[in-house]
């Protein structure tokens, strides 16, 4: 019976883990963009940023996934360490809320989740319908896996061992908080740990003495998931879970110390046992976010103190990943395309990097912002001549037609990538400059043109890039179909700032040239990106050779 237990435990968290990460990938690819400017925009205050990492984490259903996303704008010097703090302390709620939910009985909503997530992933053909079917198929899963913990652990509450264990873990609290994190820590996430530990009170009869401090230590352990991530990170990325980690270890020691106080007070907040150990969760991350929140300044003070400036931070190109062409596979041209398709993918994420903060320069950058985000275009056209000059000294082996038609495809995209880069960093990031030095703002309305735009250039570029390594003819077929969906918001942006220069309305008078240069801008790098699919349905027969009707 044990194996069984095991076997099915293991099954229902990995399913439960896979489910979480189905749902953040969904909101990721439906508003991936959308979801980092949030965070971007928390530099705000304090409050703000708290409640921006909230919401995201209740999305992404992981405060780790936020921690990466505040490293990234730590690192670009779009937030400060401060500002990130909250972020993040607003995310450890937001998780927690997560978890509040999903502890509650929702077995009931699964047919009519499965069926309507996979209605919308399979049969319809649009971006947002496709996510929005599988975040349902996601929290689908999340709620099945849920039972199937709670089917594997109920043989537990007859077994013999499983008193003694949980007599020991509730008479020795710091051994139950160090068993909560090691279990955090393994399967990456606060979210599954907590349920599972909810599970173990539910149906094994878990003690809430036992149970209070594992997921006390399931925190503690969540901070050093991110701290594990983010250990090869710049060191403005590496400052957030460390402080984050310092506020999570610090609130767990102290509830520790009063938690024979603390615990029957969850008895009179909730009856259910389980719902008990959610409440203790949820509490502790509330009171954190209350107490720590006026902390930031003083804690960012100490974690830069913590962890100084070493020599290797001087030299920004040290940060840079290392060049992916590998020139002992110049005579092996399979494998030295495969070398070539890497290093492009590093160019396109550069690429993509310089143009993810874009509306917020145009909207409020500051010159040392935007120059740090123009330097990375250097790199780029350094990656474009290394990529020309490695594909031609593959070209003067023995290449057959197949490997020749690949290498040109590559030369191909990436003189298309290197014009991207300049179309950000000469066009729009200069445009940012003129903007900030003049004082220039767009017309709200413009704005949310312009930004919705741009969201979904990223979304085309990400889509582009796996399109690039996969070679998917589906997902081909989409970028393409984005391309002409780009054509045609161009078109409406134009109409609709033509009306408003109509009203003469001030700001869009004002920033009349600008609008309609970042709206071109925006289509011209996302045509770049799309040809990454033309090779692709070339050879697959899926491609017209023109647009013009046949003349009579």
């Amino acid at each position: 019976m044990g194996i069984i237990v095991v076997i099915k435990m293991l099954g229902a968290v990995m399913l439960l883990l896979y489910a979480v990460r189905m749902v953040r990938t969904g909101f990721e690819r439906a508003a991936g963009p959308t979801l980092r400017r949030v965070i971007g925009r928390a530099s705000a205050g304090a409050v703000s940023g708290a409640f921006s990492g909230m919401v995201v984490a209740v999305l992404l259903q992981s405060a780790t996934a936020v921690a990466m996303l505040a490293a990234g704008f730590a690192t670009s010097g779009f937030i400060t360490t401060a500002a990130g703090l909250a972020v993040l302390l607003g995310a450890d709620l937001g998780s927690s809320l997560v978890v509040q939910f999903l502890v509650f009985d929702l077995s009931w909503l699964v047919p009519l989740l499965l069926a309507a997530g996979a209605w919308l992933f399979l049969k319809l053909d649009a971006r947002a319908a496709k996510q929005t079917g599988r975040i349902l198929l996601g929290i689908a899963f999340i709620l099945l896996a849920l039972g199937m913990i709670g089917e594997a652990t109920s043989p537990l509450k007859d077994a013999g061992f499983m008193p003694q264990i949980a007599a020991y873990l509730g008479q020795d609290a710091p051994t139950a908080m160090a068993v909560g994190a090691v279990l955090a820590f393994l399967v990456h996430s606060s979210v599954a740990a907590v349920l599972m530990i909810a599970a173990l009170v539910q149906n094994a009869g878990l003690s809430l003495e036992a149970a209070v401090p594992l997921v006390l230590g399931a925190n503690v352990g969540a901070g050093l998931v991110a701290l594990w991530l983010t250990r090869g990170m710049d060191r403005k990325a590496r400052l957030l879970p460390l402080g984050n980690f310092l506020f999570r270890t610090t609130g767990a020691i102290l509830a520790l110390l009063l938690l024979a106080r603390l615990t029957p007070l969850l008895e009179i907040i909730a009856s259910n046992a389980a719902q008990q150990v959610v409440a203790a969760h949820v509490a502790f991350n509330f009171l954190l976010v209350v107490v720590c929140l006026p902390l930031t300044r003083p804690v960012s003070w100490l974690v830069e103190r913590l962890l100084p400036e070493g020599a290797t931070e001087e030299n920004s190109d040290l940060l840079l990943p290392q060049s992916a062409l590998d020139r002992q596979l110049v005579s092996n041209p399979r494998l030295a395309l495969a070398s070539a398709t890497r290093e492009l993918l590093r160019m396109g994420e550069l690429v993509e990097m310089m143009a993810r903060p874009v509306i917020l320069m145009l909207e409020k950058g500051s010159e040392p912002e935007i120059r740090r985000l123009q330097q990375l275009d250097s790199h780029v056209n350094a990656i474009h001549s290394s990529i020309k000059l490695y594909i031609a000294e593959v070209n003067r082996g023995e290449l057959d037609a197949e490997q020749a038609e690949r290498s040109m495809e590559l030369v191909s995209f990436a003189v298309n990538l290197e014009r991207a880069g300049d179309l950000v960093a000469k066009n729009l990031l200069e445009l940012a400059l003129e903007l900030q030095s003049n004082k220039i703002s767009f017309s709200k309305e413009g704005l949310k043109e312009l930004t919705w735009m741009h969201d979904r250039v990223l979304a085309n570029m990400e889509l582009a890039l796996n399109v690039l390594v996969s070679a998917d003819v589906a997902s081909a077929r989409e970028l393409i179909a984005e391309k002409d969906k780009m054509r045609a918001l161009e078109r409406e942006s134009h109409d609709r700032h033509l009306d408003r220069l109509k009203t003469r309305t001030l700001q869009s008078m004002e920033s009349s040239n600008a609008h309609l240069e970042v709206v071109r801008s925006l289509k011209d790098i996302n045509s770049l990106f799309a040809s990454a699919a033309v090779p692709i349905l070339a050879r697959e027969g899926q491609l017209r050779d023109t647009r013009l009707v046949p003349a009579e």
